[in-house]
């Protein structure tokens, strides 16, 4: 069907599991959560990831040395979702908001350079290799262009979301893709000054992209990826006078041996919060606009 949906991932940092396991293993959590937090069976919707860790990995990563595969969650009903008032910054988001002031006054960004160099490697890397960075790009365009006229739902872990955002701004002045219907970014770094000043540099500004009719941010606020202003008062919106919505959740992944980590990609999956989002993509008939988006010229 010319408007079908399709559930598209992109990974985010570091080496990864073969292609097919972490694949697996994504469409795994998102179905966990969606019976967890909505009670609903798993979609029968195509479920396509795009893998970039062999364009910097040598070899997938082993199984014996994987801390943090993807386990079923123990526990029973919804997920962890913030009560009441949404959290407010963390004394992290304190204390690099304020470093970003200063490097702002400054004009140099040294700190962002070092906590991005010697913590988010992959980060440094793609800024660093420009094949690397062409390559990971052709690869979401790719399969961007090969679902044209599908319903898109477009979820970016990590450094996924900067790749993503990379490629969409990108098709303003290399050509039209398919409009995303739901851009979902989770555990997102682009609201660090680095990552901000790089991406004004080579688009011009900070904006939604043009062929996103929604985006969604989640962020744990504990997540140290996610740390610095809102994207909403980053990114402004698009044309069509989309822009971000920041929404908080919590990131409840635990490792097998019971250690915690707030960036994990199965937790976000898992959240409450993006349950919905796949269930509103899934459930919303085409709007007019989308249509005519879709319709040949």
């Amino acid at each position: 069907m010319h408007d079908a949906p399709v559930i598209l991932g992109i990974h985010g940092l570091a080496n990864k599991p073969p292609r097919e396991e972490k694949q697996t293993w994504w469409r795994q959590a998102i179905e966990e959560g969606l019976r967890r937090n909505l009670g609903r069976a798993p979609p029968d919707v195509p479920f396509e990831f795009v893998y970039w860790a062999d364009l910097r990995y040598d070899a997938p990563l082993r199984s014996e040395r994987n801390r943090e595969p993807y386990v079923p969650d123990r526990g029973r009903g919804p997920f962890p979702s913030p009560n009441g008032t949404p959290p407010g910054p963390t004394v992290t988001d304190r204390f690099y908001r304020i470093l970003e002031w200063m490097q702002e006054k400054t004009g140099s960004l040294v700190l962002d350079d070092a906590f991005i160099e010697y913590r988010l490697d992959d980060l440094w890397g793609y800024h660093k290799d420009a094949a690397f960075r062409a390559d990971a790009r052709d690869r979401l365009r790719a399969v961007l262009e090969r679902h044209a006229g599908r319903r898109l739902l477009l979820a970016a872990h990590s450094m996924g979301g900067l790749i993503a955002y990379d490629v969409l701004r990108l098709a303003e002045r290399q050509g039209p893709l398919p409009r995303v219907a739901h851009f979902l970014t989770l555990g997102s770094p682009l609201g660090l000054a680095e990552i901000k000043h790089r991406l004004a540099a080579e688009h011009g500004d900070l904006r939604v992209p043009a062929a996103v009719a929604r985006w969604t941010n989640l962020g744990d606020r504990d997540d140290v990826a996610t740390v610095g202003a809102d994207l909403a008062e980053s990114y402004a919106p698009n044309a069509d006078g989309v822009g971000v919505v920041d929404c908080p959740v919590i990131n409840g992944y635990r490792r097998p041996r019971g250690g915690r980590n707030r960036h994990k990609s199965y937790g976000y999956l898992r959240t409450p919060e993006f349950s919905r989002g796949v269930a509103e993509f899934l459930d919303r008939a085409p709007a007019p606009q989308d249509a005519e988006a879709d319709a040949p010229a």
